[in-house]
């Protein structure tokens, strides 16, 4: 054990780190591979993150760089009393949440979904959905989308890292600095208002894709 992992177990870290605390670690050390290898592992899943919340690719890149530049920049004060994982998306979430502030537009009402233009109508074979089954299912698809995004910024930051980043409560707690019950909170609301938002549509006719929009529970 390096003397900066002693130090972190002597700070409250857990006796064995994760992989990526000790990447971390060797990256304070000044090993340059250990840093691009953090980079590599994380930095899609930080983009596709704060794109998620922003709904701008070129900025979600923008930003996902500078999440990287600041963690470079504290690889010499890093202590690993986290996961690094959480300690990573903490700083992701920062900067996402000051980009949605700062906006002058609310990028959340824009069009969320990739509707297609109005055109001519292809037939379709049967055994397939037909032309109107497939824009019903887009609409919905659309709707649930919508509901979500005009769901309070720290409800939907909460369900995003729950049903995408695949985070429990303990990390969402962490990450958002508040407590595990916070978050279960958190998640209830979010839970009644998309109920709430989405009553009018009967929860065995969502289209498949709008499962991956919900929450785990209302997915089920």
């Amino acid at each position: 054990m390096t003397c900066r992992q002693e130090r972190c177990v002597a700070a409250g870290a857990p006796a064995t780190l994760d992989h990526d605390a000790e990447l971390m670690l060797r990256v304070g050390q000044g090993d340059a591979a250990s840093f691009a290898i953090l980079l590599n592992k994380h930095r899609p899943a930080i983009v596709r993150f704060i794109h998620r919340k922003i709904k701008n690719l070129a900025l979600a890149e923008e930003l996902s760089q500078e999440v990287f530049l600041r963690v470079y920049r504290s690889r010499q004060s890093y202590q690993a009393t986290a996961k690094f994982q959480t300690w990573l998306f903490r700083i992701a979430t920062h900067l996402a949440l000051n980009a949605v502030r700062d906006s002058k537009k609310d990028a959340w009402h824009e069009r969320l979904s990739d509707a297609p233009t109005a055109g001519p109508l292809l037939q379709i074979s049967d055994g397939r959905p037909s032309v109107e089954e497939s824009l019903v299912r887009q609409a919905r698809l659309a709707e649930v989308r919508q509901a979500i995004a005009e769901l309070p910024e720290i409800q939907r930051s909460a369900v995003f890292m729950q049903r995408y980043q695949e985070m429990d409560y303990a990390e969402i707690a962490r990450t958002l600095n508040c407590t595990e019950s916070a978050v279960k909170s958190l998640m209830f609301r979010a839970h009644v208002a998309l109920r709430h938002r989405l009553a009018s549509m009967v929860p065995m006719e969502y289209p498949r894709e709008a499962a991956s929009a919900l929450p785990a529970r209302m997915a089920s």
